[in-house]
């Protein structure tokens, strides 16, 4: 079905799937960036874009980047100043804000008393019935003796969620439905894991959502009990790394590539008792298509060609 385009000054319906880097042509600055007046608001709506050929010609003279990593504009005398930001700029650590719900939780649980207890349960062998296994994907849990003698299937890679669709990186078994990807059974064969000391940290499947103002675009992730002292975000203009431990002992970890351009100092992230929010603030006041960039379709033939051999 075709979609409408929200590009200020385009107001046309495209199809998705033909959808290119320069189907659309729109004022990026609410019109101010020509400069064309009128008294007649109808004249006025259909003031030619501006932006199209502009862009024709930086892709003409830089090639590298997506066009979303151009921004655009004007100075006194309407003359046209441009600039990229590339991925490989170095990355920055984001501003940590722990809000009070979050450091009231993290006492209530005592964590440093109950991890010393933990490490004792750890260092002996009792496991107590009912304990889940460590490894991702597997949903058993220890009934006696027996159940070191199972075969536990397992996913032995770590979860991926990308443009809606949800999968493990093991076996590509790709779902919209986070819990049709919870259920999902394991692609690997191996022993139980039942203590923590033998499993380490346990990356886990996360539910995230996103959204976005003129100004800012909001990540949240619906993590409990994050721990600040072990967790960081990292950004610079186009790219993201997250990295979140939370509950004692699940890690969390997710490598954006972002469809727009953000101002890294005044982007930060809020903990708290029940989610973190990642706030960044766009470079330029625009709307984005979606949160990452599209995987580009050579690449996206590359990744599908593996997972049919495998």
């Amino acid at each position: 079905m075709s979609q409408l385009c929200y590009n200020r000054g385009c107001g046309q319906r495209f199809d998705p799937s033909a959808n290119t880097e320069d189907s659309c042509t729109y004022h990026p600055g609410g019109w101010s960036c020509c400069k064309r007046r009128t008294t007649d608001f109808s004249d006025f709506l259909s003031i030619a874009v501006c932006i199209g050929d502009l862009k024709k010609n930086i892709i003409q003279r830089f090639e590298r980047y997506p066009l979303s990593y151009y921004l655009i504009y004007f100075d006194q005398d309407n003359m046209t100043i441009f600039k990229y930001f590339s991925p490989d700029e170095p990355m920055t650590s984001l501003q940590l804000k722990v809000s009070a719900s979050l450091k009231q939780a993290l006492d209530k649980l005592k964590l440093s008393s109950e991890n010393e207890e933990e490490k004792k349960e750890e260092d002996s062998d009792e496991i107590k019935v009912g304990t889940s296994c460590k490894n991702g994907g597997c949903l058993k849990t220890f009934q006696g003796p027996q159940s070191t003698e199972e075969i536990c299937i397992y996913h032995s890679g770590v979860p991926i969620f990308h443009e809606g669709m949800k999968y493990w990186s093991c076996c590509k078994r790709k779902t919209s439905d986070f819990n049709t990807f919870l259920s999902q059974e394991g692609c690997t064969t191996g022993t139980h894991v039942w203590t923590k000391k033998d499993a380490g940290k346990k990356v886990v499947p996360c539910r995230h959502d996103w959204h976005q103002t003129g100004g800012e675009v909001t990540i949240s992730i619906y993590a409990k009990n994050s721990l600040p002292e072990l967790s960081h975000v990292e950004a610079n203009s186009t790219m993201l790394n997250i990295h979140i431990i939370f509950e004692g002992d699940k890690e969390f970890d997710r490598n954006v590539k972002l469809w727009g351009v953000i101002d890294v100092k005044r982007s930060y992230v809020n903990m708290t008792a029940t989610k973190i929010e990642l706030t960044m603030r766009k470079a330029e006041p625009m709307l984005w298509a979606s949160l990452e960039l599209p995987i580009p379709e050579t690449q996206q033939k590359q990744n599908e060609d593996i997972t049919d051999q495998e």
